[in-house]
């Protein structure tokens, strides 16, 4: 059923059906619907963005909390003389690697005693490395003296949803 309007076609003098059954969509409709998809992407980008940013800091406190706790067993095996040490030493790994290639244990010989599976990436830096602190260094030091590993930190400069900056945690 075509519904419109009835006029006469000057050059035929026939009568003409304008059909306003029409398909399709007019510009103003369009224009309307891509500027409401545009304000609702406006919203939604930061709070998407903010998400990632929080899921990173999770990531990031579970790994320095998975590290210094692999690095507190090894001090407690250190001091009770569960695994073996040089005379001299702190009671810290020398390295992060030697938390996961493991030491030799003296409770049981032949055995060795590893402290993580293995090590976390730093998930704020690009290359996941992270900041190595001595027993011998500063607490606020960005230099590693190379001595042992004491703590860990990230190395990026940027701050976080709370205001600290990354490596501070």
């Amino acid at each position: 059923m075509i519904v419109g309007l009835k006029f006469l076609n000057n050059k035929n003098k026939k009568r003409v059906w304008l059909s306003l059954n029409r398909r399709g969509v007019t510009l103003i409709e369009m224009l309307a619907t891509v500027t409401i998809i545009s304000i609702l992407a406006a919203g939604i980008m930061p709070l998407s963005q903010m998400a990632y940013k929080r899921s990173r800091e999770i990531e990031l406190k579970q790994a320095l909390r998975t590290i210094r706790t692999a690095l507190d067993k090894y001090k407690t095996d250190a001091d009770e003389k569960k695994i073996v040490i040089s005379f001299n030493s702190t009671g810290y790994p020398k390295s992060l690697e030697e938390l996961v290639d493991g030491v030799p244990s003296l409770a049981e010989s032949g055995k060795k005693r590893k402290f993580l599976r293995r090590i976390p990436r730093d998930p704020i830096t690009e290359d996941g490395t992270w900041g190595l602190r001595s027993y011998a260094d500063d607490a606020d030091s960005d230099i590693w003296g190379g001595e042992d590993v004491y703590d860990v930190y990230s190395k990026s400069d940027k701050t976080a949803i709370d205001g600290t900056l990354y490596k501070d945690w």
